[in-house]
């Protein structure tokens, strides 16, 4: 005789019923959630038993609540990340950093703030990256990307100082098409050229600090992501070191797989 699937506490019932009016847009971003009243009298249960529905939305990041004025769907600003190499030229040639014209593309407005740029000791994933010894000094950019005013991810990025040092890399203000700009201009300083990019993803929860600076609700993971980008002779250029709430971006990879001979 087959085991019966153990059936789900009515309060998960409800959340999933809500989830799927969400996830239809039957709830679209913004909309108020009907009230528990309403909620209670729709599913034959108790107030009680739709707080705890309601609860569980918002440990997912799905609901967000309002004092005195209840609960509504959360808006969730997304910024499609095309990891192809076509698709970075595209990019680079609008004049815009790659982010930026990213965002760009699909009607967003983006901004990077700069929240740090000096020389710190490479940590040790950096180091082996960067193909330096570990502790020698890097330079480092910290910026905040927003979208539309909301935070959107931080990165930092890391650079041998015989590569930053003397550019405007080193230097704490923005740079008109992003740091590749100048690594890329044949008319600057390094005349190299970004032939290759290789991402490690990490997916974990949030630090406290993390859920605040970068406004992440309870139940939302982050992605930490670090791309190394290397030149025509293999030789890394940049690595940056980005932390991504995981319900703002949408990333897409497209991998090119050679005919063979």
């Amino acid at each position: 005789m087959s085991e019966q699937t153990p059936k789900l506490p009515p309060f998960r019932q409800y959340a999933d019923a809500l989830r799927d009016d969400i996830g239809r847009e039957a709830l679209k971003a913004g909309d108020k959630i009907p009230s528990e009243n309403q909620l209670a009298e729709r599913f034959n249960t108790t107030r009680a038993t739709i707080r705890k529905a309601i609860a569980l939305l918002r440990s997912e990041g799905l609901v967000v609540s309002h004092q005195g004025k209840g609960a509504f769907v959360r808006p969730r600003p997304q910024v499609r990340m095309l990891g192809a190499g076509a698709n970075y030229r595209a990019r680079r040639a609008t004049g815009m950093s790659n982010f930026n014209a990213e965002a760009a593309a699909q009607g967003q407005r983006a901004v990077q703030h700069i929240r740090d740029v000096s020389e710190v000791p490479a940590p040790p994933e950096i180091a082996e990256l960067l193909g330096v010894e570990r502790d020698t000094p890097v330079v480092v950019r910290r910026r905040l990307f927003t979208v539309d005013e909301e935070p959107m991810q931080f990165v930092d990025g890391y650079y041998s100082t015989q590569l930053a040092n003397g550019t405007a890399i080193a230097v704490p203000r923005r740079i008109r098409g992003g740091v590749h700009a100048v690594i890329e201009d044949p008319d600057g300083p390094i005349k190299r050229r970004v032939a290759r990019f290789v991402e490690d993803l990490d997916i974990r929860m949030p630090s406290p600090t993390e859920a605040d600076d970068l406004r992440i609700p309870p139940g939302v993971p982050v992605a930490r992501v670090l791309r190394t980008a290397y030149d025509t002779d293999g030789q890394p250029l940049e690595v940056l070191d980005s932390l991504i709430p995981c319900d703002r971006h949408i990333f897409r990879y497209v991998i090119e797989v050679p005919v063979s001979a």
